[in-house]
Protein backbone atom coordinates (compact mmCIF):
# COMPACT_ATOMS: atom_id res chain seq x y z
CA UNK A 1 0.00 0.00 0.00
CA UNK A 2 1.45 3.57 -0.94
CA UNK A 3 1.86 6.01 1.48
CA UNK A 4 0.08 9.69 -0.08
CA UNK A 5 0.22 12.64 1.25
CA UNK A 6 -1.89 16.09 -0.07
CA UNK A 7 -0.57 19.60 -0.49
CA UNK A 8 -3.26 21.65 -0.51
CA UNK A 9 -6.45 21.92 2.24
CA UNK A 10 -8.88 24.04 0.59
CA UNK A 11 -12.59 23.11 -1.59
CA UNK A 12 -10.75 20.55 -3.57
CA UNK A 13 -8.00 19.50 -1.22
CA UNK A 14 -10.29 18.36 1.23
CA UNK A 15 -12.40 15.78 -1.38
CA UNK A 16 -9.28 14.54 -1.91
CA UNK A 17 -8.25 13.62 1.50
CA UNK A 18 -11.54 12.09 2.13
CA UNK A 19 -11.46 9.94 -1.04
CA UNK A 20 -7.74 9.13 -0.01
CA UNK A 21 -8.49 8.47 3.67
CA UNK A 22 -11.56 5.73 2.03
CA UNK A 23 -9.09 4.19 -0.55
CA UNK A 24 -8.00 0.43 -0.15
CA UNK A 25 -5.11 1.79 -1.93
CA UNK A 26 -3.47 4.21 -0.17
CA UNK A 27 -2.70 5.20 3.52
CA UNK A 28 -3.16 8.49 3.92
CA UNK A 29 -0.38 9.82 6.11
CA UNK A 30 -1.47 13.12 6.14
CA UNK A 31 -1.65 17.33 4.89
CA UNK A 32 0.10 20.61 4.42
CA UNK A 33 -1.60 23.47 3.93
CA UNK A 34 0.57 27.13 4.27
CA UNK A 35 -2.29 28.65 5.98
CA UNK A 36 -2.11 27.77 9.41
CA UNK A 37 -5.72 28.57 10.79
CA UNK A 38 -6.76 26.45 7.93
CA UNK A 39 -4.73 23.28 8.48
CA UNK A 40 -5.84 23.48 12.27
CA UNK A 41 -9.11 23.86 11.26
CA UNK A 42 -9.48 20.86 8.74
CA UNK A 43 -7.32 18.86 11.57
CA UNK A 44 -9.73 19.31 13.95
CA UNK A 45 -12.81 18.78 11.87
CA UNK A 46 -11.64 15.29 10.13
CA UNK A 47 -8.58 14.16 12.19
CA UNK A 48 -6.20 14.16 9.61
CA UNK A 49 -2.14 14.83 10.57
CA UNK A 50 -1.30 18.28 9.49
CA UNK A 51 2.54 18.57 8.40
CA UNK A 52 4.49 22.04 9.54
CA UNK A 53 5.97 22.19 5.77
CA UNK A 54 6.13 20.75 2.11
CA UNK A 55 9.64 19.48 2.78
CA UNK A 56 8.29 17.09 5.96
CA UNK A 57 5.16 15.89 4.22
CA UNK A 58 7.11 15.13 0.62
CA UNK A 59 9.82 12.81 3.07
CA UNK A 60 6.87 10.94 5.01
CA UNK A 61 5.37 9.46 1.99
CA UNK A 62 5.07 7.51 -1.79
CA UNK A 63 2.99 9.79 -3.31
CA UNK A 64 2.25 13.51 -3.47
CA UNK A 65 -0.44 14.94 -4.35
CA UNK A 66 -0.62 18.30 -5.51
CA UNK A 67 -4.20 19.90 -4.60
CA UNK A 68 -3.19 23.72 -4.86
CA UNK A 69 -3.23 26.82 -6.60
CA UNK A 70 -2.41 26.11 -10.67
CA UNK A 71 0.58 28.98 -9.90
CA UNK A 72 1.84 26.54 -7.22
CA UNK A 73 1.83 23.48 -9.37
CA UNK A 74 5.09 23.82 -10.98
CA UNK A 75 7.29 24.55 -7.39
CA UNK A 76 5.35 21.78 -5.77
CA UNK A 77 6.12 19.23 -8.51
CA UNK A 78 9.30 19.79 -8.57
CA UNK A 79 10.09 19.45 -5.42
CA UNK A 80 8.57 15.82 -5.04
CA UNK A 81 9.85 14.26 -8.39
CA UNK A 82 13.70 15.63 -6.93
CA UNK A 83 12.75 14.18 -3.70
CA UNK A 84 12.03 10.77 -6.35
CA UNK A 85 8.13 10.97 -5.29
CA UNK A 86 5.35 10.08 -7.72
CA UNK A 87 2.97 13.13 -7.97
CA UNK A 88 -0.40 13.74 -8.82
CA UNK A 89 -1.07 16.78 -10.40
CA UNK A 90 -4.46 18.49 -10.40
CA UNK A 91 -5.21 19.89 -14.16
CA UNK A 92 -3.98 21.96 -15.53
CA UNK A 93 -0.46 20.31 -15.13
CA UNK A 94 0.78 24.33 -14.58
CA UNK A 95 0.59 27.55 -15.78
CA UNK A 96 2.80 27.35 -18.60
CA UNK A 97 3.70 24.97 -21.69
CA UNK A 98 7.62 25.76 -20.61
CA UNK A 99 7.05 24.35 -17.12
CA UNK A 100 4.64 21.84 -18.16
CA UNK A 101 7.30 20.36 -20.64
CA UNK A 102 10.01 20.57 -17.65
CA UNK A 103 8.06 18.21 -14.56
CA UNK A 104 7.52 15.80 -17.66
CA UNK A 105 10.69 15.64 -18.70
CA UNK A 106 11.93 15.98 -14.84
CA UNK A 107 10.03 12.96 -13.90
CA UNK A 108 11.25 10.79 -16.80
CA UNK A 109 15.35 11.51 -15.60
CA UNK A 110 13.56 10.74 -12.10
CA UNK A 111 11.91 7.55 -13.22
CA UNK A 112 8.76 8.64 -11.28
CA UNK A 113 4.91 8.35 -12.25
CA UNK A 114 2.69 11.57 -12.81
CA UNK A 115 -0.75 12.06 -13.83
CA UNK A 116 -2.74 15.06 -14.01
CA UNK A 117 -6.35 15.44 -12.94
CA UNK A 118 -8.25 14.87 -16.25
CA UNK A 119 -11.28 13.31 -14.20
CA UNK A 120 -13.52 13.53 -17.69
CA UNK A 121 -11.66 10.70 -18.88
CA UNK A 122 -12.74 8.61 -16.59
CA UNK A 123 -16.50 10.10 -16.47
CA UNK A 124 -19.14 6.67 -17.13
CA UNK A 125 -20.89 8.81 -19.82
CA UNK A 126 -17.54 9.00 -21.96
CA UNK A 127 -16.19 5.64 -21.37
CA UNK A 128 -19.20 3.65 -22.23
CA UNK A 129 -19.23 5.56 -25.87
CA UNK A 130 -15.74 6.13 -26.44
CA UNK A 131 -14.71 2.99 -28.62
CA UNK A 132 -17.92 3.98 -30.50
CA UNK A 133 -16.58 7.37 -31.14
CA UNK A 134 -14.82 6.27 -34.30
CA UNK A 135 -13.91 9.00 -37.14
CA UNK A 136 -15.93 12.81 -36.15
CA UNK A 137 -15.70 14.72 -38.43
CA UNK A 138 -17.47 17.95 -36.17
CA UNK A 139 -17.34 17.76 -32.64
CA UNK A 140 -19.39 20.69 -30.20
CA UNK A 141 -18.64 20.77 -26.69
CA UNK A 142 -20.40 23.28 -24.16
CA UNK A 143 -19.04 23.69 -20.77
CA UNK A 144 -20.69 25.79 -18.54
CA UNK A 145 -20.33 27.08 -14.71
CA UNK A 146 -21.75 29.91 -12.39
CA UNK A 147 -19.34 31.72 -11.05
CA UNK A 148 -17.18 30.81 -8.28
CA UNK A 149 -13.96 33.03 -7.27
CA UNK A 150 -12.25 29.61 -7.03
CA UNK A 151 -10.03 28.89 -9.67
CA UNK A 152 -10.11 32.64 -11.33
CA UNK A 153 -6.47 33.07 -11.32
CA UNK A 154 -6.40 31.08 -14.56
CA UNK A 155 -7.84 31.66 -17.86
CA UNK A 156 -11.04 29.62 -18.10
CA UNK A 157 -8.99 27.63 -20.90
CA UNK A 158 -7.18 25.68 -18.00
CA UNK A 159 -9.94 25.72 -15.71
CA UNK A 160 -12.80 24.00 -17.60
CA UNK A 161 -12.14 24.23 -21.53
CA UNK A 162 -9.22 22.17 -20.50
CA UNK A 163 -11.30 18.63 -20.10
CA UNK A 164 -13.01 19.01 -23.39
CA UNK A 165 -9.65 19.74 -25.25
CA UNK A 166 -8.65 16.58 -23.60
CA UNK A 167 -11.13 14.32 -24.47
CA UNK A 168 -11.28 15.65 -28.17
CA UNK A 169 -7.43 14.97 -28.26
CA UNK A 170 -8.21 11.24 -27.04
CA UNK A 171 -11.11 10.88 -29.93
CA UNK A 172 -9.01 12.28 -33.25
CA UNK A 173 -6.77 10.51 -34.33
CA UNK A 174 -5.33 13.21 -36.25
CA UNK A 175 -2.64 15.93 -35.48
CA UNK A 176 -3.97 19.63 -35.06
CA UNK A 177 -3.85 21.81 -38.46
CA UNK A 178 -5.21 25.54 -37.04
CA UNK A 179 -6.74 27.17 -33.54
CA UNK A 180 -8.92 30.15 -33.71
CA UNK A 181 -10.07 31.79 -30.43
CA UNK A 182 -11.13 34.59 -28.57
CA UNK A 183 -12.13 35.33 -25.06
CA UNK A 184 -13.33 37.67 -22.58
CA UNK A 185 -12.49 38.90 -19.07
CA UNK A 186 -16.11 39.93 -17.22
CA UNK A 187 -15.64 39.02 -13.80
CA UNK A 188 -11.71 38.23 -13.08
CA UNK A 189 -8.40 39.59 -14.47
CA UNK A 190 -8.23 36.39 -17.01
CA UNK A 191 -10.75 35.08 -20.06
CA UNK A 192 -14.01 34.14 -18.11
CA UNK A 193 -15.43 33.27 -21.27
CA UNK A 194 -13.96 31.60 -24.30
CA UNK A 195 -14.43 29.85 -27.23
CA UNK A 196 -12.08 28.18 -29.53
CA UNK A 197 -12.02 26.24 -33.12
CA UNK A 198 -9.77 23.41 -33.44
CA UNK A 199 -9.18 22.06 -37.21
CA UNK A 200 -7.68 19.00 -37.50
CA UNK A 201 -5.34 17.60 -40.56
CA UNK A 202 -7.95 14.87 -41.58
CA UNK A 203 -10.75 17.52 -41.69
CA UNK A 204 -12.12 17.22 -38.34
CA UNK A 205 -13.49 20.66 -36.55
CA UNK A 206 -14.19 21.19 -32.79
CA UNK A 207 -16.23 23.99 -31.99
CA UNK A 208 -15.69 24.51 -28.34
CA UNK A 209 -17.12 26.69 -25.92
CA UNK A 210 -16.42 27.61 -22.07
CA UNK A 211 -17.60 29.97 -19.70
CA UNK A 212 -17.37 30.50 -15.69
CA UNK A 213 -20.22 33.29 -15.53
CA UNK A 214 -22.96 31.35 -16.90
CA UNK A 215 -26.62 30.86 -15.49
CA UNK A 216 -26.63 27.28 -15.24
CA UNK A 217 -24.06 24.37 -15.59
CA UNK A 218 -23.57 22.52 -18.38
CA UNK A 219 -21.32 20.02 -19.33
CA UNK A 220 -22.14 18.36 -22.81
CA UNK A 221 -20.28 16.97 -25.87
CA UNK A 222 -21.37 15.71 -29.46
CA UNK A 223 -19.73 13.90 -31.82
CA UNK A 224 -20.83 13.99 -35.53
CA UNK A 225 -19.51 11.15 -37.84
CA UNK A 226 -20.68 9.05 -40.82
CA UNK A 227 -23.92 7.75 -40.33
CA UNK A 228 -23.31 8.42 -36.46
CA UNK A 229 -24.43 11.46 -33.62
CA UNK A 230 -22.98 10.37 -30.07
CA UNK A 231 -23.68 13.03 -27.28
CA UNK A 232 -22.24 13.04 -23.84
CA UNK A 233 -23.87 14.63 -21.05
CA UNK A 234 -20.51 14.84 -18.16
CA UNK A 235 -22.63 16.59 -15.62
CA UNK A 236 -25.71 14.40 -15.72
CA UNK A 237 -23.74 11.24 -17.08
CA UNK A 238 -25.68 10.57 -19.45
CA UNK A 239 -24.95 9.43 -23.06
CA UNK A 240 -26.58 8.53 -26.43
CA UNK A 241 -25.95 7.22 -29.57
CA UNK A 242 -27.76 7.58 -32.36
CA UNK A 243 -27.60 5.52 -36.06
CA UNK A 244 -29.07 5.85 -39.42
CA UNK A 245 -31.09 2.63 -40.79
CA UNK A 246 -31.72 2.44 -44.02
CA UNK A 247 -35.37 1.40 -45.55
CA UNK A 248 -35.41 -2.38 -46.86
CA UNK A 249 -34.95 -2.16 -50.36
CA UNK A 250 -37.99 -4.36 -51.45
CA UNK A 251 -40.18 -2.02 -49.69
CA UNK A 252 -38.95 1.08 -51.59
CA UNK A 253 -39.39 -0.95 -54.61
CA UNK A 254 -43.23 -1.16 -53.53
CA UNK A 255 -43.49 2.56 -52.33
CA UNK A 256 -42.39 3.48 -55.94
CA UNK A 257 -44.57 1.25 -57.70
CA UNK A 258 -47.75 2.27 -55.71
CA UNK A 259 -47.12 6.34 -56.82
CA UNK A 260 -46.41 5.56 -59.97
CA UNK A 261 -50.15 3.73 -59.89
CA UNK A 262 -52.29 5.06 -57.63
CA UNK A 263 -50.55 8.67 -57.26
CA UNK A 264 -49.83 10.70 -54.00
CA UNK A 265 -53.07 9.84 -52.00
CA UNK A 266 -52.47 6.07 -52.88
CA UNK A 267 -48.47 6.14 -51.64
CA UNK A 268 -49.67 7.85 -48.44
CA UNK A 269 -51.88 5.17 -47.85
CA UNK A 270 -49.44 2.97 -47.71
CA UNK A 271 -46.60 4.72 -46.05
CA UNK A 272 -49.88 5.04 -43.04
CA UNK A 273 -49.68 1.45 -42.47
CA UNK A 274 -45.41 1.26 -42.35
CA UNK A 275 -43.59 3.56 -39.89
CA UNK A 276 -41.92 5.30 -42.76
CA UNK A 277 -40.80 8.76 -43.25
CA UNK A 278 -40.39 11.27 -46.96
CA UNK A 279 -37.45 13.64 -46.74
CA UNK A 280 -37.63 15.78 -49.48
CA UNK A 281 -34.41 17.48 -50.48
CA UNK A 282 -33.87 20.33 -52.79
CA UNK A 283 -33.43 24.35 -52.58
CA UNK A 284 -36.16 24.70 -49.50
CA UNK A 285 -36.09 23.75 -46.27
CA UNK A 286 -36.27 20.11 -45.70
CA UNK A 287 -39.31 18.65 -44.33
CA UNK A 288 -39.95 14.60 -42.70
CA UNK A 289 -43.69 14.07 -43.19
CA UNK A 290 -45.69 11.22 -41.63
CA UNK A 291 -49.48 10.20 -40.28
CA UNK A 292 -49.70 12.62 -36.68
CA UNK A 293 -46.22 13.68 -37.09
CA UNK A 294 -44.40 16.34 -38.97
CA UNK A 295 -40.47 17.53 -37.93
CA UNK A 296 -39.05 20.92 -40.12
CA UNK A 297 -35.96 21.29 -40.91
CA UNK A 298 -34.26 18.30 -39.14
CA UNK A 299 -30.28 18.26 -39.29
CA UNK A 300 -28.93 17.57 -43.08
CA UNK A 301 -25.69 15.83 -41.26
CA UNK A 302 -27.88 12.68 -40.33
CA UNK A 303 -29.79 12.33 -43.48
CA UNK A 304 -28.91 9.31 -45.69
CA UNK A 305 -30.69 8.44 -49.28
CA UNK A 306 -31.98 4.61 -49.50
CA UNK A 307 -33.46 5.32 -52.56
CA UNK A 308 -35.23 7.66 -54.98
CA UNK A 309 -39.02 7.39 -54.52
CA UNK A 310 -39.42 10.03 -57.36
CA UNK A 311 -38.32 12.99 -59.49
CA UNK A 312 -39.90 15.35 -61.03
CA UNK A 313 -39.66 19.40 -63.49
CA UNK A 314 -40.66 21.72 -59.94
CA UNK A 315 -43.16 23.34 -62.44
CA UNK A 316 -45.67 20.01 -61.95
CA UNK A 317 -45.91 20.29 -58.67
CA UNK A 318 -48.76 22.90 -57.22
CA UNK A 319 -49.35 21.40 -53.84
CA UNK A 320 -48.81 22.10 -51.31
CA UNK A 321 -50.14 21.90 -47.40
CA UNK A 322 -49.41 20.56 -44.20
CA UNK A 323 -50.31 16.51 -44.89
CA UNK A 324 -47.99 16.42 -48.26
CA UNK A 325 -45.36 15.29 -49.50
CA UNK A 326 -44.05 18.15 -51.32
CA UNK A 327 -43.88 22.09 -51.46
CA UNK A 328 -44.80 24.68 -53.34
CA UNK A 329 -41.96 26.11 -56.05
CA UNK A 330 -41.69 28.52 -58.27
CA UNK A 331 -42.38 28.26 -62.27
CA UNK A 332 -39.25 29.89 -62.78
CA UNK A 333 -37.46 27.44 -61.43
CA UNK A 334 -35.92 24.25 -62.96
CA UNK A 335 -34.50 21.60 -60.88
CA UNK A 336 -35.04 18.07 -59.90
CA UNK A 337 -36.59 17.36 -56.73
CA UNK A 338 -35.48 14.03 -55.29
CA UNK A 339 -37.10 11.64 -51.84
CA UNK A 340 -35.91 9.33 -50.16
CA UNK A 341 -37.42 7.18 -47.99
CA UNK A 342 -36.40 5.92 -44.06
CA UNK A 343 -37.50 3.02 -41.85
CA UNK A 344 -39.06 4.84 -38.43
CA UNK A 345 -38.20 2.93 -35.62
CA UNK A 346 -41.34 3.51 -33.35
CA UNK A 347 -42.46 6.36 -34.63
CA UNK A 348 -39.75 8.30 -33.17
CA UNK A 349 -37.50 9.46 -35.80
CA UNK A 350 -35.21 7.71 -38.71
CA UNK A 351 -32.84 7.49 -36.47
CA UNK A 352 -32.32 4.37 -34.61
CA UNK A 353 -31.20 4.75 -30.93
CA UNK A 354 -29.03 2.32 -29.42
Amino acid sequence: MLKVGVLGAGHLGKIHLRLLQQSEKFELIGFYDPSAEMAEKVSQEFGYRSFSSIESLIEAVDVVDIVTPTLSHYDCAVKSIQAGKHVFLEKPISNTVEEAEHIIKLAREKGVKGQVGHVERFNPAFTAVKNKIENPMFIETHRLAEFNPRGTDVPVVLDLMIHDIDAILSVVKSKVKSVHASGVSVLSQSPDIANARIAFENGCVANITSSRISMKNMRKSRFFQKDAYISVDYLDIVCEVVKIKDAPEEDIKQAVSIYEKGGEDSLWKFLGTKDWGVIKTGFSPWRISMPNLQIDEPSWTMVRGAGYLMSRDSKEMPWEGRNNFFQTFSPLWDFRIEFFLYQWDNCNGFLQKE
